[in-house]
C-alpha cells in the first residue's frame, strides 16, 4: 500500500529523489523547502530547485523559516503522514516534527556514516583524499546525522573525480535507495542498525576563505583541494595578465603530473605547476565573469610563461 509522504529538501541534489518517490506511486502530501532567496543580477527571489520542481508536479509546497513554533508543528502533524523523507533540507527538525509521522522521519545522507556527518560530506570526502564514499538511509533522531542506518550503497571516488561529478552520482543513488527503503517500510521490513562509535568525523560547511590554493602543500593535497571545491565555490589562485590588474583564476579540473620546482612555479606550456611535493597540471579554469575553458584556450587570452611563480596564499 502506498505511503503518505512529506518530502523535505532544498537543492538540486534532492530533486531526483522527489521524482523517484512520486514515480514509485507514493502519495506526497506536502513538500517542505527553504524559502525563496534573492538570486541573479536583479536579486529577485527565486524558489529552490525542490520548490520549483514540486510546483511543476502540482504538489503543495511549504517554506517556513523555522519549525520551532507550535503553529508549524501543528500544521505538520495535521498532514497525518506515514513518513517524512529528508534530503538536504537545511532546517533542524525539532522533536515534535521527528515524532509526528506514523513511521518516523528518514534521511538520505551522502557519506559512509559515521564518517562525514554534517553539512558538506561530498566536498570533505574528496578534499581528504577518500577513495570511497556511500549513500545511506537512516532513521532520524535528535543528533546530527547520528540515527541508525537501514540501507547503504558504497560508491567509489576516482582519482580525478570532482565534487560536482560525485554530487550527480550520489543524487541518482540516493533516489534509488530511498525508494528501496520506502518499499521496506511498506512491508514492515525496515531494520535500522546503530552507527559505529568509531571513525566519527564531521564535514564542516565550506567557507569561501578556504578556496585559495596553497601550492606549498603536496600535489595530492592541492589536487584534492581543487576537485573537492569544483565547481563551487571553486579553488583559485591569483595571477596578473600583461598590462592588467591581478585576477582570481578558478581551477575546475586538474590532475597529478610529473615535475619539480619552487611551489607555485609554472613548469611548462601545459600549465604544469610545482607544489611543495610533486606537481599538478591544470585542465580547466575560469576567469571572473567568463565561461569555463581548457587551459590551452585560457593561455591564448592570458599568456603565462614557464618560470612564472604564482603567489602564495595571503601574500598579496
Amino acid at each position: 500500500m502506498p505511503l503518505k509522504i512529506v518530502f523535505m529538501g532544498t537543492p538540486d541534489f534532492s530533486v531526483p529523489a522527489l521524482d523517484a518517490i512520486r514515480d514509485a506511486g507514493h502519495e506526497i502530501v506536502a513538500v517542505y523547502s527553504q524559502p525563496p532567496r534573492p538570486a541573479g543580477r536583479g536579486m529577485a527571489e527565486r524558489p529552490s530547485p525542490v520548490h520549483a520542481r514540486a510546483e511543476a508536479m502540482g504538489l503543495p509546497v511549504r517554506t517556513p523559516r523555522s519549525l520551532k513554533e507550535l503553529e508549524q508543528q501543528t500544521l505538520f502533524a495535521d498532514l497525518a503522514a506515514d513518513a517524512a523523507v529528508v534530503i538536504a533540507y537545511g532546517l533542524i527538525l525539532p522533536p515534535a516534527i521527528l515524532a509526528a509521522p506514523r513511521l518516523g522521519c528518514f534521511n538520505v545522507h551522502p557519506s559512509a556514516l559515521p564518517r562525514w556527518r554534517g553539512a558538506a560530506p561530498i566536498q570533505r570526502a574528496i578534499m581528504a583524499g577518500d577513495t570511497e564514499t556511500a549513500v545511506m538511509v537512516m532513521q532520524m533522531d535528535e543528533g546530527l546525522d547520528t540515527g541508525p542506518v537501514d540501507l547503504s550503497k558504497s560508491v567509489p571516488i576516482g582519482p580525478d573525480t570532482t565534487a560536482g561529478q560525485l554530487h550527480d552520482i550520489l543524487a541518482r543513488r540516493s533516489a534509488a535507495l530511498i525508494v528501496h527503503a520506502l518499499a521496506e517500510l511498506e512491508r514492515g521490513k525496515f531494520v535500522a542498525v546503530p552507527q559505529s562509535e568509531n571513525g566519527v568525523t564531521y564535514a564542516a560547511k565550506i567557507e569561501k576563505k578556504e578556496a585559495e590554493i596553497d601550492f606549498t602543500k603536496s600535489a595530492s593535497e592541492v589536487h584534492n583541494h581543487i576537485r573537492g571545491l569544483s565547481p563551487f565555490p571553486g579553488a583559485w589562485f591569483e595571477a596578473t595578465p600583461q598590462d592588467g590588474k591581478p585576477e582570481r583564476i578558478k581551477v575546475l579540473r586538474s590532475t597529478r603530473a610529473e615535475g619539480t620546482g619552487a611551489p607555485g612555479e609554472i613548469l611548462d606550456d601545459e600549465m604544469t605547476i610545482a607544489c611543495g611535493q610533486g606537481a599538478i597540471r591544470l585542465l580547466e579554469v575560469q576567469r571572473a565573469g567568463k565561461r569555463a575553458m581548457n587551459t590551452q584556450e585560457f593561455l591564448r587570452g592570458f599568456p603565462m610563461r614557464p618560470g612564472t611563480r604564482l603567489g602564495q596564499p595571503n601574500a598579496h
